[in-house]
């Protein structure tokens, strides 16, 4: 996987047989080999399946359901294509990043920063995960609420799955269901120690996405063969500036759709044989991209023109077909289940990265259970708190997410390779980071810009309940 000199790298090793430590302190947020061993005698490492679909929950979470949307602003071909195009840059972003973990010998994200930056690298990495997964984590408690408990949006109140079934009950109020969502399904999977541990709910986790995937390419095979789809815009309208400008805007969504930097190593070192890494991320990338493409067929086709910047809307009407009301909280629920199993698998590596910011000379955070704890609680209290107490949280992560995101997977990996410390980076290498860069920080300042102008436009008028 990595080339020095031109030659290979030796890499593979099983942890069957490699017992030495790898403890730097260039690498503060992962626990080491030693560290693990330790804990977990009778663990002899991640199995490839397992891997794959940890990699894959990370990458799907809720932006699968704005992708429909950004097919009713490029058109169908373009739109795919973008997809595409972007799964194979961030298998190259990925590709970099991993090569200057073995060539620095690194076991973390913040050791590869902290090898090529300094300490400042490595905690201006901490920081930028922390504010995206912390983001990410409160919009998903806000959205599971919304599916199960219902929202009252510019003085409109759609009702969740749960008062549909059974109509307005104390029992089914939004911080009722959050609080029985967080002690019941957060905590304890928030509560494992390896991310390995958290493989069967990922796994679930994808078949989840799939079974929306599936219901919603059944609805529009039936609704082809009656007759009742049109034909599909393939390429946009670009008419004048504002239409033009708008095939801009949808490009933070697809920038930011595969971002998963931040569990790739964690998930490297928990695997038997780590020279798997590179396949693991490409079966992930291909998995994930053929749901992305498949989401945003199905989703365009079935609605078209009518299609929401959150496809899952579109589910909250009827949708002229036999039981549309019960495929309709099929869809809704199904998804609301993927968001709690997609939970505990962004919620690993904040509790890291958090522990490396704060005890960055500290044994491995497995090793140390008070610490463990601590950490846990104070993270998920946080987010429970910031879901359902804080509703201009969502705004703000808007605007600080998008910066995060793109940074921890383009720009830092970019920015890793440009220094070249080792000298491994070829001429291709250094122009495909340029191109990245300059791609993120385009992307962030239209995501920033049309944050602020949809926020300008509603006049604070929007309130979440």
């Amino acid at each position: 996987m990595t080339i020095v000199n031109g030659k290979p790298l030796k890499e593979k090793r099983s942890r069957k047989n490699n017992k030495q430590s790898l403890v730097d302190e260039k690498s503060p947020l992962l626990p080491t080999q030693k560290g693990e061993e330790q804990g977990f005698d009778e663990f002899n490492g991640a199995s490839f399946p397992g891997a794959v679909f940890n990699l894959s929950t990370t990458i799907v979470g809720a932006g699968i359901m704005a992708l429909p949307a950004t097919m009713k602003v490029l058109g169908l071909i373009p739109g795919i294509a973008l997809i595409i195009f972007m799964a194979f840059l961030t298998d190259a972003s990925i590709d970099l990043l991993v090569r200057f973990t073995r060539a620095g010998k690194s076991v973390s994200y913040g050791g590869v920063m902290e090898d090529a930056f300094g300490s400042i690298g490595r905690m201006l990495l901490q920081v930028c995960v922390m504010v995206n997964n912390i983001g990410v984590l409160v919009v998903y408690m806000i959205i599971i609420g919304d599916v199960l408990s219902g929202t009252t949006s510019d003085g409109i109140h759609h009702s969740g799955v749960l008062e549909g079934w059974f109509g307005v009950q104390w029992w089914n109020g939004r911080f009722f269901v959050l609080t029985v969502t967080t002690l019941g399904v957060f905590a304890p999977l928030a509560s494992l120690k390896r991310i390995d541990s958290l493989s069967y709910t990922s796994a679930l986790s994808v078949a989840l996405a799939v079974v929306f995937l599936v219901i919603t390419a059944g609805i529009t095979f039936f609704k082809l063969i009656t007759g009742s789809i049109s034909m599909p815009k393939l390429f946009p309208d670009i008419v004048d500036f504002t239409s033009a400008f708008n095939l801009f805007t949808v490009v933070p969504v697809l920038v930011t759709a595969y971002i998963c930097h931040y569990n790739v190593h964690s998930i490297d070192n928990e695997l038997e044989d780590n020279t798997q890494i590179k396949a693991v991320v490409r079966t992930s990338l291909i998995l994930c991209s053929s749901v992305y493409v498949m989401t945003s067929l199905f989703g365009f086709l079935l609605f078209g023109d009518e299609t929401l910047d959150d496809v899952l809307a579109n589910f909250d009407t009827n949708l002229g077909i036999p039981y549309s009301s019960l495929l309709n909280d099929a869809v809704r629920v199904s998804y609301a289940l993927h968001l709690m199993l997609v939970f505990p698998i962004v919620f690993f590596p904040l509790r890291l990265n958090l522990d490396g910011l704060l005890f960055p000379r500290k044994g491995p955070l497995v090793s140390d259970n008070l610490r463990f704890v601590s950490i846990t609680v104070a993270l998920i209290g946080v987010i429970f708190l910031g879901a359902n107490f804080i509703p201009s949280i969502w705004d703000a992560f808007q605007f600080t997410g998008a910066t995060a995101a793109v940074c921890i997977g383009f720009i830092f990996p970019s920015a890793i390779t440009l220094g070249d410390r080792y000298g491994i980076a070829s001429k291709r290498d250094k122009i495909l980071c340029v191109f990245m860069i300059v791609l993120a920080v385009f992307s962030n300042v239209v995501a920033v810009y049309s944050d602020a102008l949809a926020l300008f436009k509603r006049n604070g008028g929007s309130t979440r309940e």
